[in-house]
């Protein structure tokens, strides 16, 4: 029988995830063989390092690629089941959140580069339009995020009243709005534009800093600040 063939149990010890792991700490073992731990078995004809290899390839090895499959997607891998496929999204959006709280540790909004670290775990991996208002103090210090809509952001769907309220009921002295473009287009639409301008009217008539409004993509994002807009 092939080494391929082979069931991880069947390997010499020291090619054995889980001993590699025990021996010489996570950090030394590749993605695959990391990902073969929580699926346990592959196939009879391909182990479970090469069965994650083979579809860590077809992600142009990028986890983040990985974390955007559907269960349906991952099924159709000789070997992968649904309890596996489960397992695998459930460790991408256990990574996902470690990184939303490492971001959330510094809590410092003041700019729209750590406005986008910081919503960027959120609304990477959305198929839709969300938009979020982030409430802070004078210091740039968080203090509160929430979703005002899913689904798409149009001046109907995003009542500017709600963020008014949502900052005063918070005690915030600043705003900002986002939202993400699930195409990955960071140019802001003509319907953004006129969104923004009347959250900034609204928030400049309740004597509100709005900071900016930052439109997130998977890899990219628009300040209106920076663009000189705000």
């Amino acid at each position: 029988m092939s080494e391929e063939k082979l069931n991880i149990n069947q390997w010499a010890e020291e090619d054995r995830p889980r001993e590699k792991l025990m021996r010489l700490g996570a950090g030394a073992l590749t993605n695959a063989e990391l990902m073969a731990i929580l699926i346990g078995s592959g196939s009879p004809k391909e182990s479970a390092v090469d069965l994650m290899k083979r579809i860590l390839n077809d992600c142009e090895n990028n986890l983040n690629q990985l974390g955007k499959m559907s269960i349906r997607e991952l099924q159709q891998y000789n070997g992968m089941g649904p309890a596996k496929a489960i397992s695998i999204l459930a460790a991408c959006e256990l990574g996902k959140r470690r990184q939303l709280e490492k971001v959330q540790e510094r809590k410092d909004l003041g700019s729209p580069q750590a406005i986008y670290e910081y919503m960027r775990p959120m609304m990477q991996d959305l198929d839709t339009e969300e938009a979020w208002i982030i409430l802070m103090n004078q210091n740039y210090k968080l203090i509160k995020a929430e979703r005002l809509s899913h689904g798409g952001i149009t001046e109907t769907l995003v009542d500017v009243r709600v963020i008014v309220k949502e900052a005063l009921l918070n005690n915030a002295t600043i705003v900002a709005f986002c939202h993400n473009h699930p195409s990955g287009n960071t140019h802001p639409s003509k319907e953004d534009d006129r969104l923004t301008e009347r959250v900034r009217k609204a928030c400049e008539l309740m004597r509100l800093y709005l900071l900016d409004h930052v439109i997130v993509t998977d890899g990219n994002y628009y300040s209106y600040r920076e663009k000189g807009r705000l």
